[in-house]
């Protein structure tokens, strides 16, 4: 029998996570499915999740920027994107019988509620997956500055960030074959290397109010279930 070892935990996923690798489709309901499987499976441990969702599968506002684009329109263009991933969560949460509630930072009374501390944190209370999108409702801020606050502002006890590999390394593992993983280190050894384990603003959130970050990766599907039952897997960035 699994038991958890955090009670409130914010789940930072990209929206890549929500595409089958090799396919062009942007959202694959069935890899979608399976997020939602793993979601139920640590909220039935009594954990409570807050999942923060990218865009990036849909749209990059950075990236359209550099050919362009008004930056802030294409941040917003981006917010709107996460919407669309939080809601293709939700259906999937729904079909795995996990009720849940989306809040957006950006006003959209017929999509999503708005986002409110104080219910989020009573959605938690009561068992719902709390899905937060429309990042923080303001253009040049990213969805890792979104998970650092709202971590920080519903009391989470760590932020577990999905990636494409198993934690952080010193060096791009696809690049360098012989980079070295961490399995911990400091938030000042993390900002003295460069490390690229979130940007700037979003690890000066988690470093100020002392959260923890576990960088592990979304394969094999139990990491999510191990990670929150106290076993190590990937890289623990804290104090």
């Amino acid at each position: 029998m699994h038991t958890a070892v955090y009670k409130r935990v914010v789940l930072k996923l990209s929206g890549e996570a929500m595409q089958e690798r090799g396919s062009r489709e942007n959202i694959s309901p069935q890899i979608v499915r399976e997020i939602a499987e793993r979601i139920k499976e640590v909220r039935d441990l009594g954990v409570q999740i807050g999942v923060v969702i990218g865009g990036g599968n849909i749209w990059r506002g950075l990236s359209a920027s550099h050919r362009g684009m008004d930056r802030t329109t294409a941040d917003y263009m981006g917010m709107l994107a996460t919407v669309i991933n939080g809601l293709a969560l939700q259906s999937a949460c729904a079909q795995v019988g996990v009720e849940t509630r989306v809040q957006t930072a950006i006003e959209m009374k017929n999509v999503a509620e708005p986002f409110i501390r104080g219910r989020a944190i009573r959605h938690l209370e009561l068992g719902r997956v709390v899905i937060f999108v429309a990042g923080t409702g303001n253009p040049y801020f990213s969805t890792d500055t979104t998970a650092a606050l709202r971590a920080s502002e519903i009391g989470a006890e760590v932020i577990l960030k999905a990636t494409k590999v198993d934690g952080v390394y010193d060096s791009d593992p696809k690049k360098n074959a012989d980079a070295q993983r961490y399995d911990q280190i400091s938030f000042t050894d993390a900002l003295s290397k460069r490390l690229q384990v979130m940007d700037s603003t979003a690890f000066s959130l988690c470093m100020d109010n002392k959260i923890p970050i576990v960088v592990f990766g979304m394969q094999p599907s139990t990491n999510f279930r191990d990670i929150v039952t106290g076993q190590k897997i990937g890289t623990l960035v804290c104090d």
